[in-house]
């Protein structure tokens, strides 16, 4: 409902855009007044605007997904637009008064300053869209203060928000799962947003299901749902109310389970009857079956509190409750780091662990920056990674 709300703003910021790129062409040259040539350019930027918006409506198919997909960049685009075209405008404002004030010269200043900006613009969405495909790896060392006998340590390879859908293809997880495996990890987790709200976003589901089964871990891979593990439509990143539960698709539970993943939901598993893994349903949609998820006392009041006890909860939430209730390692996606800058600053000032690795105590949280994008297929000021965790137990 807010993404039509806010079609009228977005309908504007257009039109706005369009007849100063306008004037910018005609500046540069005289020829670009040429009704036809025009005409073009507002059919092509009308085009790129409503990209998103044709995907929404359009039936299911390589069509939509090439709609959602262009509308994608474009959406990655307009944003840093939006930022860079008020500081041209700025840099304009002051160069109209330290200049001679002839027509010819403020002509020049305007093809100057627009030329800047347009370039600026190009080539972030260049770099951020190149940068978006480039998948790092994050190393952490920790330790837990607790005794084991038969786990001395635990070498854990994270990730989240791999989006699978629109933007994130085979191609992206073949190399996700390439370096996944070079670790050689001893458990491998996935905390969250595996999928990009709706299953037939993926162009090749039979094929994702093979890499990821492909995945090798010695206690195995397990999963929790984030918030876009869910059948839901979605405009811009905007979401829809429904009188119904939103709920995972069944063909989603599906395909990981034939891909050789545990789901976790509220419920845990002990890897050599000593360190416990629990799985926690998303905070703001627990999902199928799931109306309220148990409290972090709820959680621990259930297992030896002498023994290690990891938590995978897409979302970083209640870190203070956690740490109080003995738990000794989170694990979490959801935030992206911000995915575009100045995403990442904000982002600090919202979540206590927006990225990274943040003690209390005896407490740790780990948040990776997740290994695809929402939205904007772009990555600016942030990185795709998969994050490896050392973990050392006091032992025996």
């Amino acid at each position: 409902m807010i993404a039509f709300i806010l079609l009228p703003i977005y309908i504007i910021i257009h039109i706005y855009l369009i007849k100063y790129f306008l004037r910018w062409m005609c500046a540069c040259d005289k020829h670009f007044n040429n009704k036809k040539i025009r005409l073009l350019i507002i059919v092509l930027c009308s085009f790129l605007a409503s990209t998103l918006l044709i995907g929404f409506f359009l039936p299911v198919g390589p069509l939509q997904r090439t709609m959602n997909a262009i509308g994608n960049y474009w959406y990655g685009t307009l944003l840093y637009t939006l930022l860079i075209l008020p500081i041209g405008w700025i840099i304009y404002q002051i160069g109209k008064k330290k200049i001679s004030p002839t027509k010819v010269t403020k002509n020049r200043l305007f093809v100057i300053v627009g030329t800047l900006c347009i370039f600026t613009i190009i080539s972030i969405s260049i770099y951020g869209s190149m940068n978006a495909k480039i998948i790092h790896e994050t190393n952490y060392e920790i330790t837990i203060n607790k005794t084991t006998k038969n786990i001395k340590e635990l070498k854990i390879v994270m990730i989240a928000d791999l989006h699978i859908g629109y933007n994130i293809g085979t191609k992206h997880i073949t190399k996700m799962v390439e370096k996944i495996n070079k670790q050689n990890p001893d458990l491998i987790v996935l905390a969250g947003d595996i999928f990009d709200n709706a299953y037939e976003a993926m162009d090749h589901p039979n094929e994702i299901k093979t890499l990821l089964q492909s995945m090798k871990a010695k206690y195995g891979v397990y999963a929790v749902y984030g918030n876009h593990d869910i059948k839901e439509k979605t405009l811009a990143g905007f979401t829809f109310q429904y009188k119904t539960k939103k709920e995972s698709d069944i063909r989603m539970d599906t395909l990981l389970e034939e891909a050789g993943i545990t789901l976790l939901r509220d419920e845990y598993i002990q890897l050599e009857n000593e360190v416990y893994l629990y799985g926690r349903p998303d905070y703001s949609k627990p999902g199928r079956g799931i109306d309220q998820r148990k409290t972090p006392q709820e959680i621990t009041k259930i297992m030896d509190s002498t023994k290690p006890m990891i938590i995978i909860d897409h979302q970083p939430r209640e870190l203070e409750q956690l740490q109080e209730a003995g738990v000794d390692l989170l694990l979490s996606g959801h935030t992206h780091d911000g995915q575009l800058f100045p995403g990442n600053w904000l982002m600090k000032i919202v979540w206590e662990n927006s990225y990274g690795h943040k003690k209390i105590k005896n407490f740790h949280s780990i948040v990776t920056s997740g290994v695809g994008v929402y939205g904007p297929n772009m990555r600016v000021g942030t990185k795709a990674e998969i994050t490896v965790i050392h973990i050392r137990f006091e032992t025996n």
